[in-house]
């Protein structure tokens, strides 16, 4: 039988599976927003080519979701418990991989030709694609790299998640039920004479029994026990 963890090997997994998803969701709207490819349109007459910048937005709309949605999805694994905390490390995971089909669909040739050809027809004069696009590095790069991430959080969420600590935990230590007090009247007389009031904190919220006695709308105090005798020295 395996030992527990402890706490802050815990602690620091969960603070570095946070850490890769926030990182992983921030690379994939960044790289949503950069240059991805460069293309060329030729214009009829004496018109120098225009150059067309394409970003990965104009390349795939998939990039922006799948990364708001890892942004989300850091609060729902802090809400979240044992199950459900695994169900959304699956779906992180799974956004990761759709991200990485994202840019391998987006890095083909014949979509960049199809997205320089796309502004081309949106064009005045009747403008024309002229060359195949040609593609940068970083941005690619910046997706590959979110959505590696994405992958390694989910998972390792699926994993691991149960045990890192959470919005849960805190209230359920805070519900712990209180150790029950004595009640004997050596006890409540010990109350009284370290300035303490006996009625308070009872079990149920109510007074202890043979300290108030309530019938119907008015509260009578009962008389406490006799106080127990002390013991007396011998001479």
């Amino acid at each position: 039988m395996s030992s527990p963890t402890p706490p802050a090997r815990v602690g620091r997994e969960y603070g570095l599976a946070m850490l890769a998803l926030a990182a992983g969701a921030a690379l994939l709207l960044a790289a949503a927003g950069r240059h991805w490819a460069t293309g060329r349109l030729d214009a009829p007459g004496p018109v120098a080519p225009a150059p067309v910048e394409l970003t990965g937005t104009d390349l795939t709309g998939a990039l922006s979701g799948i990364g708001w949605a890892g942004l989300a999805a850091i609060a729902g694994l802090y809400a979240a418990r044992n199950q459900a905390r695994r169900a959304v490390g699956l779906l992180v995971a799974l956004g990761g991989a759709a991200a990485l089909g994202a840019v391998w669909d987006a890095t083909r040739p014949a979509t960049l030709l199809a997205a320089v050809s796309e502004k081309a027809a949106d064009a005045a004069g009747g403008a024309q694609a002229a060359t195949a696009p040609q593609l940068s590095a970083l941005g690619p790069a910046m997706a590959v790299t979110g959505a590696v991430l994405l992958v390694a959080a989910g998972l390792f969420a699926v994993v691991r998640a149960p045990v890192w600590p959470g919005m849960g935990t805190r209230y359920d230590r805070d519900a712990a039920p209180r150790a029950t007090r004595a009640e004997t009247p050596s006890d409540l007389w010990k109350s009284l004479d370290a300035g303490e009031d006996p009625t308070l904190d009872a079990p149920g919220g109510a007074a202890s029994e043979g300290v108030a006695e309530t019938t119907g709308g008015d509260t009578e105090h009962a008389p406490l026990a006799p106080r127990p005798a002390e013991p007396k020295e011998k001479p």
